[in-house]
């Protein structure tokens, strides 16, 4: 009989994911009959995916089958098609690095997909010279019902922060 066991895709490369099962990554291939279940989706599998594996006879592990997300991030395809690209699954946390016009189109697409966001000031201590500037940036996400967090690493501000809001979470 094989062993079966459930874990968390931590990585995806071509046709082999990471997979983290009690503190170990093992390497796993995915079933071909996934690939093949009629998905608009250029990619069955992606990280935060929560997966049964099986270890074969041989040795290799292989993603059988994915367990229902809570939820998920999409790119939708650059040509004409109806496949997406799903980024990440399951996620709890997303944090946004980003230029402002980026910003605000990222964050439309975490409410659809209902996925709580913070947004990350980085490079403070440059944003820190132009305290008015900053001051409104502040003003007009959290208005809006966002968390900003000021980030810097040349000086640390904000790291704690952002370790507190990515501990235990996808």
């Amino acid at each position: 009989m094989n062993t079966e066991i459930r874990g968390v895709v931590t990585r995806a490369t071509g046709s082999w994911y990471d997979v983290l099962h009690e503190g170990r990554t093992i390497a796993c291939r995915i079933r071909g009959r996934i690939r093949l279940k009629g998905l608009r989706s250029t990619n069955p599998v992606v990280v935060g995916d929560e997966v049964v594996c099986t270890e074969g006879g041989d040795g290799e592990w292989v993603i059988e089958r994915i367990l229902p997300r809570r939820n998920y991030i999409i790119r939708r395809a650059s040509n004409l098609s109806k496949e997406s690209h799903i980024i990440a699954a399951n996620i709890d946390q997303a944090l946004l690095v980003a230029a402002p016009e980026f910003l605000d189109r990222f964050l439309a697409t975490c409410e659809a997909y209902k996925i709580p966001a913070t947004i990350l000031l980085a490079k403070y201590d440059l944003a820190a010279a132009d305290p008015e500037a900053a001051a409104a940036f502040h003003a007009t996400y959290e208005s809006a019902g966002y968390r900003v967090v000021d980030l810097s690493t040349l000086d640390g501000t904000g790291l704690d922060a952002v370790r507190a809001l990515v501990a235990g979470c996808t």
